[in-house]
């Protein structure tokens, strides 16, 4: 089924200025269950669906992943936010049969300093990445720039968990790891639509998952960060199609 880029950016205009709006109720003794409760309102106020809820059996709309928490926390009422946390929030919408996906990692309160330089780094490592999101470059330069970036800044990239296609599915070929080799992998294509997602580590990178089936933590205690965003390859180059109105620093496109 063809994708529709008009379609695409609608779905996308609502996780990004949702992960910009959210930024002010990501404080000290809100539970996860409330951010994930104003998210879904969000999304369906805005003529959107959540695209996680229900997906292969996760139960909310966002996934909430708090200190060394990696990816998919589940949000609950107890799970209350703390001063000096950060916190991750991966979020999707749907708008007919077309998916966007994005995440950020906010800091709450008074942070340790070397935790905001990993959020720092993790978004940076991005934009080292979205310089190889054109077409005629391989997959492998992705992970290669996110990689080497990471680890001369003295942190590790998960391996366990990657960035993928998306489009009229939320997960699609190609797989983007975050780790690779310039030259290698998938040609990447005009038309295609990648979602790129640094998750970035203080400690190593093997992971745990919890016996909630879903959150996964490192195995060692590390701190973790993840950003990402959706991204159209143009005949010109890549297109952020995610970035909310708080972001203009770096814009839409």
């Amino acid at each position: 089924m063809k994708i529709s880029l008009a379609k695409m950016r609608r779905s996308n205009e609502i996780i990004g200025s949702l992960l910009c709006d959210i930024k002010e109720k990501v404080k000290p003794g809100v539970s996860t269950l409330e951010l994930d409760r104003w998210a879904e309102d969000y999304i369906l106020e805005r003529g959107g669906k959540p695209a996680f809820k229900g997906l292969y059996g996760f139960p909310a709309t966002l996934c909430v992943s708090v200190n060394e928490e990696i990816v998919h926390g589940i949000p609950r009422e107890k799970r209350l936010i703390k001063e000096g946390d950060i916190v991750s929030l991966d979020v999707g919408a749907v708008i007919e049969g077309h998916y966007a996906d994005a995440a950020r990692t906010f800091p709450v309160g008074n942070v340790d300093t070397e935790l905001l330089r990993l959020i720092d780094i993790t978004r940076e490592s991005f934009f080292k990445a979205l310089e190889y999101a054109r077409p005629g470059a391989r997959i492998g330069d992705i992970g290669h720039a996110v990689q080497s970036f990471a680890e001369a800044e003295g942190f590790n990239v998960v391996r366990d968990f990657v960035g993928h296609g998306i489009g009229r599915k939320p997960h699609l070929p190609p797989e983007i790891p975050n780790f690779g080799t310039h030259g290698e992998g998938p040609v990447i294509k005009e038309g295609m639509y990648l979602a790129i997602e640094p998750m970035l580590v203080t400690g190593n990178w093997p992971i745990h998952i919890l016996d909630d089936h879903w959150t996964v933590v490192t195995q060692d205690g590390g701190i973790s960060a993840h950003y990402e965003n959706t991204v159209y390859i143009s005949k010109e180059g890549p297109m952020i199609l995610s970035a909310g109105s708080c972001e203009e620093d770096y814009g839409k496109e």
